[in-house]
């Protein structure tokens, strides 16, 4: 039976791995460029398989679209900004990872203390998206407060935390809102066809 139970997580797993290679690599399925930036969707996809299959799975999917991110940022760019700070993978890694991490461990508390599943996973999907708005453009900030990335923000240095700012206000705001209601919507049917075939 437990075989069974670890050849089917892999499998799903392994389909969730397959789904954030697609987004990544088919334009506008996982991001879309919009001048410097690139707004995602593909934490939703990271933040699912955190609620369905657990925090280390989320990690595991979130590291893999991480290690994506990374490489991608230095053969085929997803926005002009990439090459700059994308190659750092306290940017362009650990933020994906930790975002798996945060969702699927703050769903499992919440759901002990509520049936409520749909509203479990709506916090979850909103603290999965602010984790990974809040530290890729905190580390941006930290790393990177550099000419040639305020000029790819079309800023000066001295204004580069305001134009950060604004893309959390703006980007990140879009980014949490459509986690908040997509995570939800995905993932509680497909938990729910998860705990019925672990049931079998």
């Amino acid at each position: 039976m437990k075989r069974r139970q670890q050849i089917r997580r892999n499998t799903i797993r392994s389909i969730f791995i397959a789904i954030i290679i697609l987004q990544d690599f088919v334009p506008f399925l996982g991001n879309i460029p919009l001048g410097p930036l690139s707004i995602t969707t593909m934490h939703v996809t990271v933040i699912v398989a955190a609620v369905v299959l657990g925090p280390v799975d989320g990690a595991i999917i979130g590291g893999t679209w991480g290690l994506l991110t990374w490489v991608r940022a230095f053969v085929a760019p997803s926005s002009p900004i990439a090459p700059l700070v994308m190659v750092n993978p306290l940017v362009s890694v650990v933020p994906r990872i930790l975002i798996g991490v945060v969702a699927g461990y703050l769903y499992r508390w919440i759901s002990r203390w509520t049936q409520r599943k749909k509203l479990a996973m709506t916090i979850a999907g909103i603290a999965g998206s602010l984790t990974n708005t809040v530290l890729v453009l905190g580390f941006i900030y930290l790393f990177y407060r550099t000419p040639a990335v305020a000029q790819a923000y079309g800023v000066n240095v001295d204004h580069l935390l305001p134009a950060l700012e604004a893309i959390m206000a703006t980007n990140g705001t879009a980014e949490l809102i459509f986690a908040a209601i997509a995570v939800p919507l995905i993932a509680y049917p497909v938990s729910e066809v998860h705990r019925r075939l672990a049931a079998m």
